[in-house]
């Protein structure tokens, strides 16, 4: 016969439930510098919000007047700084099973002795798996919100910075420009030249579009050959000139295919968001004023005009 096991259904014993319990109570009291500041770090997958309780721990144990770390995250560079500077420094790199998490930096005014630069290293062991957790989930965040293709934010990252635009708008009445961008005849692009080159020209259009624009601007892949570009702290009629300087510069793509050279020209519409307007209609607006550009022959920027039309 097979043997099959008993098993007890009436569960652990309670010896080992308290036993559970004291080592949990402890972890929480305890006021070993190590295990609260793996515990604090525990709490949050926010990288700033980590490094603001490790700058706090650190401070505790060995004093420091500036503080500062730095990452490159996909392709975004991160940097956290607290404090003012001094002439004595120490540096390190966060390395963990053959990945980087940045470089972390102290100083002062006077010279870190060995004692200190072993405790900042225990704590810092101590910190990395956290911080290599919270760098990954910025990595995570990051590839939901670009697109894939041309490395710009996609539409999801637009309907966040449009619906923050939209309160920032009400609440202390900046304004915001929203640009559409759209390749005219693309379709005609991809089916003489195929998908490949097609896909190049988006590339080279994403480019150009950051390369016409201010760096507080923000383009995003808003579909297809579609762009969109918002301008904080812009109006209608400065949003059309960057609208025409986009055309400008996305006029100077050039692709060889061997027998010929396939260039490409854009369209514009503009809309400056209105008081009480949902971003919804934002974008509704702009997309007419796009239209508008296209069915005025293309190439060419169109506004959808806050008063009047």
């Amino acid at each position: 016969m097979k043997h099959v096991p008993t098993i007890n259904k009436s569960g652990p014993q309670p010896q080992k439930l308290a036993a559970l319990r004291q080592a949990h109570r402890e972890w929480n009291e305890s006021p070993d510098v190590l295990t609260r500041l793996t515990r604090r770090l525990s709490t949050t997958l926010n990288l700033e919000t980590q490094l603001a309780i490790l700058a706090d721990e650190i401070g505790q144990v060995v004093p420091y007047d500036h503080l500062t770390y730095r990452h490159q995250i996909t392709s975004r560079d991160f940097v956290y700084a607290t404090g003012m500077g001094g002439p004595h420094r120490c540096d390190y790199r966060l390395n963990l099973e053959g990945s980087f998490y940045g470089t972390l930096s102290l100083s002062r005014r006077q010279k870190f002795t060995e004692q200190e630069l072993e405790g900042l290293e225990l704590m810092l062991a101590a910190a990395i798996c956290p911080i290599r957790n919270a760098c990954h989930f910025i990595a995570i965040e990051q590839a939901a919100l670009t697109d894939s293709l041309t490395g710009v934010p996609n539409k999801r990252a637009m309907d966040e910075a449009l619906t923050r635009a939209s309160c920032l708008g009400e609440r202390h009445g900046e304004e915001y420009s929203l640009i559409l961008c759209d390749l005219d005849h693309f379709k005609q692009v991809n089916d003489r030249h195929g998908h490949v080159v097609g896909d190049h020209i988006l590339k080279l259009a994403a480019v150009e579009l950051e390369r016409a624009v201010r760096n507080s601007d923000c383009v995003y892949r808003f579909g297809g050959e579609e762009f969109a570009i918002l301008l904080p702290h812009t109006d209608e009629a400065h949003a059309r000139v960057v609208g025409d300087r986009i055309r400008e510069f996305i006029n100077t793509i050039t692709v060889n295919c061997g027998d010929t050279d396939v260039s490409v020209t854009a369209s514009c519409g503009v809309a400056m968001r209105l008081p009480e307007e949902t971003a919804d209609q934002w974008v509704a607006r702009a997309d007419e004023a796009l239209y508008r550009a296209k069915d005025h022959g293309r190439n060419c920027t169109r506004v959808f005009a806050a008063i009047g039309i």
